[in-house]
Order: structure tokens, then sequence, then C-alpha cells
């Protein structure tokens, strides 16, 4: 079984947005959203010595993914090839897993009221195309394949190209997409956006989000259930009348 993982070779972003665009298009992502992000580090450090790189974001599919116990339907799960995917008919839209991302991956579709994120385009995977930002960059700075084929540049890029992964010494989950970079670019990644800790939700929020919509909606199903049976109590007994 495949197990997919994706390198952005940060020396040749240019930081263009083809793959932000691309995947908004194929994903008909709304407005102030996205699956994929470009984000400027800005120069960093003192004239003439000065360094600068394009972040590459997006879901990382980690091996430890934090986004997995919080949700309370059991609608992200990984699948077997390591992706993390969103079962959209079990999302309630509580939002826990997009608190719990390190890396802010995840967002609320203000249209479905579902989650939604990357997923590799899983739906382009099983028609044997590549992922779409990966077919759109223009600097040919996104690989995408199997950490399990040595033939893979994946696997090239992993294991002996010096890819690594975006994590600081607090949040250690194991992304699947790494960074390469000859000038330092994946250090300076890392140093000015570090994953955040997960944020886990409260007794409170489980309450107001998932016991409390779940117990009215138990309630109303019961009220619902015994009207309808009375209604038929009373039609039936009209009919006992009219006979």
């Amino acid at each position: 079984m495949a197990r997919y993982a994706m390198v952005t070779d940060l020396t040749r972003c240019v930081g263009c947005q083809a793959c932000t665009a691309a995947c908004n298009a194929e994903w008909d992502v709304p407005p102030g959203q996205a699956r994929t992000r470009v984000l400027p580090t800005g120069a960093v450090g003192k004239f003439p010595h000065l360094r600068s790189a394009f972040y590459v974001a997006q879901c990382n599919h980690c091996d430890d993914a934090p986004c997995l116990s919080p949700c309370p339907s059991g609608a992200t799960f990984r699948a077997e090839n390591g992706i993390v995917k969103i079962d959209r008919n079990l999302c309630i839209g509580c939002g826990f897993c997009v608190q719990a991302c390190p890396y802010e991956a995840r967002y609320l579709n203000p249209a479905t009221k579902k989650v939604d994120k990357c997923d590799f385009c899983s739906a382009r995977l099983e028609r044997g195309r590549q992922p779409a930002c990966v077919t759109t960059c223009t600097g040919h700075a996104k690989y995408f394949g199997d950490l399990e084929d040595p033939g893979s540049d994946v696997y090239r890029l992993v294991y002996s190209g010096g890819a690594q992964r975006i994590e600081s010494d607090d949040v250690k989950v194991g992304p699947n997409v790494y960074y390469a970079g000859r000038r330092g670019e994946p250090e300076l990644v890392a140093q000015m956006f570090p994953p955040r800790q997960p944020q886990l939700p409260s007794s409170g929020q489980w309450w107001s989000k998932v016991v409390k919509p779940l117990a009215l909606a138990m309630v109303g199903a019961t009220f619902a259930g015994q009207a309808i049976a009375f209604f038929t109590q009373l039609r039936k007994g009209e009919g006992q009348f009219d006979e």
C-alpha cells in the first residue's frame, strides 16, 4: 500500500500563488479560505546578509494527527495510504478539529457548514492524476509520491535529499509534507511559521457544540414521534366514529 507524501523545494518556489489558484478552482474553495496558502517570510537578517522564502502551507497528513481524536462523530479519519480525510456525511461542523490542527490547515465552509481541507486531491489520485497544485506549479517546486517507492522523487528527497518537516521542540506530530532548500529556507520557514500547540475542546465546548444540540435533536425527534402517533390514533378514531 502506498504511503503518500509531498515535498516542496523552497529554493524553486517563486511565490506565484498558482498552486493556491489551482486548488481553489479545483475544489470550489469559498472566498477568504484556502486549502493551500503561500506565505512570505519577509526579509530576515541584516543587510547585506538577508534571507527570505515562501512557506507553502497545507494539511500535513500527520502521522500523529491531533485532529483525529477531538472529532466526536468520527468524520476525520486516516485512509490506508496515510491521507487524512473528512467524511462530510458524518461531519457536524463543531470545529474541534480546526482548533486542534497545529498548522491551521482546516476551515469551516460557511456554505456547507462542514470542515474542509487539503486531501492531496484524492479524487484526482483515483483517476491516476497528480494533485492540482503539483501540476500547476510554475517553478516545478512541488513533488508528490509514495514514501514506500524507492523510485519516487519524494522517496529520494526525503531519505537522501535532506527534505525536512516543519516541526518545533513542542510540537512533533510527524507531518508528511516536507520542505527542501539549499540555502536554509526550511529552517527559516520553521523559525517564522512554527506549528502551534493543538487546541483541544473543553468540557464546555463539548456541551455547547455536541451534547446540547444532540440532546435537543433527540427531544425533538421524540416529540415528533409522539405527535405522529397521537394524530395517527386520532385519525383511526375518526374512522371508527364515521362507521
